[in-house]
């Protein structure tokens, strides 16, 4: 079982909110703000034309072709259970390093908007909160106190490989 932030001795907990502090990639799902490692980031393009790819997940779009590179595409609202929403001018794609079955690979994640990049102390870092049992909120880093808002700052390996099948089972 893992340990949160509120379960540690204050000294872990301090230790834990350090390590999380840094610059993070603010985006926009909705109504709500997220954030990412910056380090996690690769690059910020628009949304391109997307090859759908049959029999997946529907969160999962489909791949692109990025200078090459054959990368999957994944829609973070569906993926969340957001209601479907058409592209605007400001939805683009966050392309991503993570780490699925011990292996880096590179994705895609569409996001409504794209805002900053933040300096997040670790004072400013909460553990979220317990949301009760039949709540996984494992996805979820930490909590970011910024400017009298909440960021929900993503473990995106997490989020991305939750579901994902094994790596000799996936289509990309």
């Amino acid at each position: 079982m893992e340990t949160t932030l509120a379960q540690r001795p204050d000294g872990a907990q301090e230790a834990q909110a350090s390590a999380l502090a840094g610059k993070y990639l603010a985006f926009a799902l909705g109504q709500e703000e997220y954030g990412l490692p910056v380090l996690k980031v690769r690059e910020i393009i628009k949304v391109m034309d997307i090859t759908q790819v049959p029999q997946v997940a529907a969160h999962v779009r489909g791949v692109i072709n990025l200078r090459g590179k054959v990368i999957p595409i994944i829609d973070l609202r569906l993926k969340f259970g957001f209601p479907a929403q058409d592209y605007t001018e400001r939805t683009c794609i966050i392309v991503v390093d993570v780490s699925l079955s011990g292996s880096k690979v590179m994705m895609g994640i569409v996001v409504d908007s794209v805002s900053e990049v933040l300096n997040i102390a670790g004072a400013d870092i909460d553990d979220a909160p317990d949301f009760g049992g039949r709540t996984k909120t494992d996805y979820i880093l930490a909590l970011a106190k910024v400017k009298g808002t909440v960021k929900i700052l993503l473990d995106l390996d997490r989020v991305l490989g939750s579901d994902a099948p094994p790596a000799s089972d996936r289509v990309f």
